[in-house]
């Protein structure tokens, strides 16, 4: 069976101005702040990174995403990436997972979707569009 990678991680933040000065001024993380169109997410480089992501093997970047009401994610999580998120939903129901809502598109990145695991974890998963 093929592996699929963990490329990313995401963290809730009730603050963005505080935690980007938190995450720049300790780890040295570089953050680029996007905007209502983007749900206010805050992408975090944690590493050399081109075009095609992480230059370094093994090394992962990452978000932060504002704490709301309506949002179902409180704590930090992982998102694995996925060939067919499709497929991957089934997989989890038919393994006991239970997956939260329906894909949602994110431009020019691909398909997302939350996912509870048979422990109760909350994590999501990715279909990643092709680099152009």
């Amino acid at each position: 069976m093929k592996m699929n990678p963990v490329i990313h991680f995401e963290i809730p933040a009730h603050d963005r101005d505080r935690m980007s000065n938190f995450y720049e001024g300790v780890f040295g993380w570089q953050m680029q702040k996007m905007g209502p169109d983007m749900g206010n997410y805050v992408i975090a480089m944690t590493t050399d990174s081109d075009e095609k992501g992480p230059k370094k093997p093994g090394a992962i970047n990452g978000g932060f995403f504002p704490v709301t009401d309506d949002n179902p994610m409180k704590h930090p999580s992982v998102v694995i990436q996925v060939e067919d998120i499709n497929e991957h939903i089934e997989k989890v129901k038919s393994a006991g997972g239970k997956v939260i809502g329906k894909p949602m598109d994110i431009p020019d990145v691909g398909k997302y979707v939350v996912f509870v695991d048979t422990e109760g974890n909350m994590l999501s998963m990715m279909e990643t569009r092709p680099l152009k």
